[in-house]
């Protein structure tokens, strides 16, 4: 018996299958090497960037101790006791992570007037650190007593190691971060620039503390071992 045969059915108007295009394959395959390899490139660049900025980094911590090492002992043992005392909570008791929110919130509102900074302000400045200089600032106007600037300075720096842990947290965890030049670079950033407020602060509560020079040890320090290397490299 014969087999019967049936007619293709019409396809309706605007079903049609699309004609495969291997142009536009190949050609989608080649833009996405190149995103991929300008990214790696870009990468690369800001690996190379932050490491110049590390000698920056260790210019700054050297600058910032010999002009903190003049100010009273006492207040020094507070400061670094707060940031000690926030590592310790941190990493055996509990993760502040909602009061490092709240202060990321408040700089998104603060900044919400200037769009590009409320992506990049809450990395970049340490809120809490910032209100309790502001804070003592108004406070020892009216008030004259130990034990205000003994309890700001632990606050101080309890506050700027939480800043700095949740930053370089956040900067850690982000994906596709080539060679690390991101968080290496984006920490280093955010490591001077919270030392360079930090010695703002102080020089306007302790007359012991120069921020000037703080700044002139800092860029001194840092071009002798630039100037070291580079002579190293290229020069024979």
């Amino acid at each position: 018996m014969a087999k019967k045969e049936f007619p293709d059915k019409p396809i309706p108007k605007g079903k049609e299958k699309p004609a495969s295009n291997d142009a536009g394959g190949l050609g989608g395959d080649f833009s996405s090497k190149i995103s991929g390899l300008s990214s790696k490139l870009f990468g690369i660049i800001k690996f190379i960037l932050a490491i110049i900025m590390l000698p920056l980094v260790y210019s700054s911590v050297v600058s910032f101790g010999n002009e903190f090492i003049q100010v009273d002992p006492s207040l020094q043992r507070l400061f670094y006791n707060g940031a000690i005392s926030f590592l310790a909570i941190y990493l055996f008791i509990w993760e502040p992570s909602e009061i490092y929110s709240r202060g990321h919130k408040l700089l998104e509102f603060i900044f919400s007037f200037f769009k590009p900074m409320v992506n990049v302000a809450p990395f970049l400045l340490p809120i809490y650190t910032i209100v309790f200089f502001i804070i003592y600032g108004l406070l020892a106007l009216v008030i004259e007593s130990n034990w205000l600037i003994r309890y700001t300075i632990f606050l101080i720096g309890f506050s700027s190691m939480l800043h700095l842990t949740f930053a370089a947290k956040a900067i850690r965890n982000k994906k596709g971060d080539f060679l690390k030049a991101n968080y290496i670079f984006g920490f280093s950033f955010i490591f001077i620039l919270n030392l360079f407020l930090l010695s703002l602060g102080f020089s306007l509560i302790f007359k012991e503390f120069s921020f000037i020079n703080f700044c002139n040890i800092s860029f001194t320090i840092f071009k002798e071992i630039f100037l070291a290397v580079f002579n190293q490299l290229f020069v024979f």
